[in-house]
């Protein structure tokens, strides 16, 4: 079984459903309200364990029942949470999220996620041993850049590939660049890492490194002599497309630790995408690998 480290964040989502925006100032009636367990790296983690993968979690929680639900769902999905901080002073991590017509506009608060310092990580040999042992390293942005500045450091030294989700979006040093297997923006987030240039161009000179996810557009990478697109899986009914970036992640991991190609581990992650959209909640749609060849047969 292939083996997962994911470092990220850990949170709690409020969802609200409404028809229409509210203007400064004014109320307006939603539709529904749920609470969801999110974060974008306990949300890929859970994608990831679902399709197969060993994964374990590293992260913080705050010492609130927040906190303890979201440890408890950690264990629940098999993702290893041994090694997830309780940081004291801090609030556990929360998104609250505005769906409308099947769109998401979304307020992250950090909490405890962003007390998760780069002193937290490989703080005994245990973890150290974790990193040695993963098939892939898995790290988005909602933890301080010096956190994931030292986990990708400490990845390429152990020549451990690193899928980095840059969400939501920062700039990137030339030098981070080249510790980063795989770097995986979406149209929006390509846009403010790298203003004023193409995706064409960003494509070709990262071949076979950044990889641009564009919704129901598909997917695009450069393979070192052309753009190739993988289109997206067409879905008559989307729910709500709040896990659909987290849900491509998770599968992109898991096909390239078992040593599909890189158009095979897109196609694969794009099909994962397509089933989640098609329930509400971030992880509540995240398919098992039964679910995929049902929609592959389509």
């Amino acid at each position: 079984m292939s083996k997962l480290l994911v470092v990220g964040s850990i949170s709690t989502d409020f969802v609200v459903e409404t028809k229409r925006e509210p203007k400064v100032g004014g109320t307006i009636f939603g539709e529904t309200f749920e609470t969801h367990f999110g974060g974008k790296g306990a949300n890929q983690a859970v994608a990831a364990a679902r399709l197969g993968a060993e994964v374990e979690m590293f992260g913080a929680v705050g010492s609130d029942v927040f906190g303890e639900r979201l440890l408890d769902n950690l264990k629940k999905n098999a993702v290893g949470s041994n090694h997830v901080q309780i940081i004291k002073d801090a609030p556990s991590g929360s998104a609250v999220i505005t769906v409308m017509n099947g769109d998401n506009m979304i307020i992250y608060v950090a909490g405890a996620n962003d007390a998760y310092t780069p002193d937290c990580l490989f703080q005994n040999q245990q973890q150290i041993d974790m990193l040695k042992q993963s098939d892939m390293v898995l790290v988005q942005n909602e933890l301080p850049q010096a956190t994931i500045e030292k986990l990708i450091d400490q990845s390429y030294q152990n020549r451990i590939p690193v899928l980095y989700n840059p969400a939501p979006a920062r700039k990137l040093t030339e030098e981070l660049m080249k510790f980063i297997t795989f770097l995986t923006p979406n149209e929006t987030e390509f846009q403010e890492m790298f203003p004023g240039q193409s995706i064409s161009n960003m494509l070709e000179k990262y071949s076979n490194k950044l990889i641009v996810t564009l919704g129901q557009n598909g997917a695009q990478f450069h393979d070192g002599d052309k753009i190739v697109t993988v289109p997206a899986i067409e879905i008559e009914h989307v729910v709500d497309t709040t896990g659909a970036g987290d849900t491509f992640n998770g599968a992109f991991a898991v096909a390239y630790m078992e040593g599909q190609t890189l158009e095979e581990c897109v196609r694969f992650a794009n099909k994962a995408a397509a089933v989640s959209i098609q329930k509400s909640g971030a992880q509540n749609g995240m398919p098992s690998i039964e679910d995929i060849p049902n929609l592959c047969n389509r």
